[in-house]
Formats: C-alpha cells, sequence, structure tokens
C-alpha cells in the first residue's frame, strides 16, 4: 500500500524564542513540505497559549497558501464551537477562491485553551459544545451551497459561490468523534498526538459506520502521531527529549517559556510519577532513526487500516524539526 504523508504544525515556540519566529518557522516548513512532496499541510488553533503561535489558523493558511505552489492547506482545526458556522464557511469559501482545489478545512470540539479564552472568544456567554453536530452539519451545507429551503435563514448562501469547494475533515480523539464523522459521512483524523489509547477501534468504528453521504461516498480517513526522524536512535532520542520534557510540565501546569532545549531536558531530574508519564506519552510518539520511523509508520497504517499518516513535529532547534522531515521524505516520499 502507497503512504501519503502530510504534516500537521502547531507552530511551537523554543524557550527563549518568539512568536514571530513561531510563525516564520512554520512557512519555511510549508515551503518544504511542498517542494518534498507531503500532501497536505494543517496548521493548528490554540488560544492564550504562550508556548503555540497558532491562534488564528484562517490567517495562517491564506499567507501559507500564497506562500506555496501545490501542497493543500488547512485547519488542523478550527474548534467549531467557539464561532458561527456561516462565518467559518465564509472564511475557507474565499481561500478556496483564491486557491482552488488546495484547501481543507478541518474542524474539532476542543477549546483549543483554558475556559477564560473560551469565554473572551464568546463575549462572555457559556461555550454550548453540544450544538457541534449541528454546526457541522450547518457548515458542510454552507460550504457546498446546499442549505435547506426550510433553514431558520432561508436560502442564504455563503459567499464567494466557488466553483470549487473545500473538503471538510472532522478531527478528533474520542470515540463520539469517529461516530459523528461517520453518521455524516465525512473524512475523518484521528489525533493519536492527543490520545494514545483506542485509536484502532475508534478509526473501525468510523469504517464500520460510515454512511455514504452527498459530498462524500466512501469513507476517508488519517492518522495525525507526534513523529521524530534523528540521525541515528541516540540522535532522535536527545531531540524528543524536549518534548517529553514539554509535556510533563504542561500535564502539570509547571510554568514554561516554551519548548525546553535537549540539554535543559536531559539535566532535568524526573520523579518516578514523572518517568511513568513519559513513558505513557510515548505511546503518542513514533521516535527514532529512519529504519525505526518508516517501519512504525507502516505499522500504523495497517493498524489504522489508513493510507495517509500526518506527522506533528516538535523540536527545540529548529534544524533538528526540518532535518527530520526531510529524512523521512527522502526515504518515504
Amino acid at each position: 500500500m502507497s503512504l501519503t504523508l502530510s504534516i500537521l504544525d502547531q507552530s511551537s515556540i523554543s524557550e527563549g524564542g518568539t512568536a514571530e519566529q513561531g510563525l516564520k518557522q512554520t512557512v519555511e516548513l510549508a515551503q518544504l513540505a511542498d517542494r518534498l512532496g507531503f500532501e497536505r499541510f494543517w496548521v493548528s488553533e490554540h488560544h492564550d497559549t504562550p508556548t503555540l503561535a497558532g491562534s488564528s489558523p484562517e490567517v495562517l493558511i491564506a499567507h501559507l497558501a500564497a506562500k506555496t505552489e501545490r501542497i493543500k492547506v488547512g485547519s488542523g482545526g478550527v474548534m467549531l464551537p467557539h464561532y458561527s458556522a456561516y462565518k467559518v464557511a465564509e472564511n475557507f469559501k474565499v481561500l478556496e477562491g483564491l486557491t482552488p482545489g488546495r484547501i481543507d478545512v478541518g474542524i474539532g470540539r476542543a477549546p483549543g485553551g483554558m475556559p477564560r479564552a473560551s469565554y473572551a472568544l464568546s463575549d462572555g456567554k457559556p461555550r454550548d459544545v453540544n450544538r457541534y453536530p449541528e454546526q457541522a452539519a450547518e457548515l458542510l451545507q454552507y460550504l457546498h451551497d446546499d442549505v435547506p429551503e426550510d433553514h431558520p435563514y432561508g436560502n442564504i448562501k455563503a459567499t464567494p459561490v466557488t466553483q470549487t469547494v473545500p473538503d471538510l475533515w472532522m478531527l478528533g480523539s474520542s470515540p463520539s468523534s469517529a461516530a459523528l464523522a461517520a453518521d455524516m459521512g465525512v473524512p475523518y483524523t484521528f489525533a493519536l498526538f492527543i490520545n494514545g489509547q483506542g485509536g484502532p477501534s475508534y478509526t473501525q468504528q468510523y469504517l464500520r459506520r460510515f454512511k455514504p453521504s452527498k459530498y462524500y461516498d466512501k469513507p476517508k480517513h488519517s492518522v495525525a502521531v507526534f513523529t521524530i526522524c534523528g540521525d541515528t536512535m541516540e540522535d532522535a532520542e536527545r531531540i524528543a527529549s524536549s518534548l517529553d520534557l514539554s509535556m510533563v510540565m504542561l500535564e502539570q501546569g509547571m510554568p514554561s517559556k516554551g519548548t525546553p532545549s535537549p540539554e535543559k531536558a536531559m539535566a532535568y531530574e524526573y520523579s518516578h510519577f514523572e518517568r511513568l508519564r513519559v513513558l505513557e506519552n510515548r505511546k503518542r510518539m513514533v521516535i527514532g532513526d529512519i529504519d525505526h520511523v518508516e517501519k512504525e509508520l507502516n505499522r500504523l497504517a495497517e493498524e489504522y487500516e489508513t493510507d495517509e499518516i500526518m506527522l506533528t513535529t516538535i523540536a527545540y532547534d529548529f534544524e533538528d524539526k526540518l532535518n527530520s522531515f526531510k529524512r523521512i521524505a527522502e526515504r518515504m516520499l
């Protein structure tokens, strides 16, 4: 089976770095991915998060699409409960009109930040995640100019009415998101980098339950995983030590000024509990030299019955990040 590789970038900021550097590096990585042959390049949405620079994927997508030539660009994802489905549809239809056939709309229901950010985004109103299935269905209708006649807003159109339509992907890390994607008949991405448990069974549920829609006649799915490919196994472990410590700090609410250096990470004195957390978090990662990474990515593709894997890489040194993708592309693309 031929394996398609894509990238999900979180615009991470390294300790001592700036948000401007994080965004610039995302642009540079997208351009590299475009040249190397990766299928798509998605950017994430995080709010009130000083260690991640990507808070507005639509704005970043517009810039990335203008700076690249052929790669598909999209959101991984827009946190739909914060917004009007109508406005999200118009944002992405403008993007599609500017770069036809190159835009993906990845959506999710997570807050993408702490509760105070959610309240700020809704001007103090509670965030209603229960409306997410209804919002997702409305977004699909708006994108395809397929609003039913009995819709509360009549025969409203999400403009511009473009000749092509962005692909909608539902992102998730739970069985409920897999079930919703299947019931709606839309593509699905399992976020293994968020949840290291249950992914294959959720994907199986999606495949078994999928109901063809007027927009997608068969299931289409991918899996997103933290991936670091070093020159050697030891080199990969050195690079990954930064991510290990970052995740432990995040889980315990420890203050962070960005991704720590490998030197700082390897000098950190882990408690017994923290070492167990590192081992648990490694279930969300593929770490190693190119032989190991290739083997593991192919194993994941078989386990998840997919022909596409999205790679998410966080490293202190941007050159380590670039080289990781270069090694993988040289071997697998």
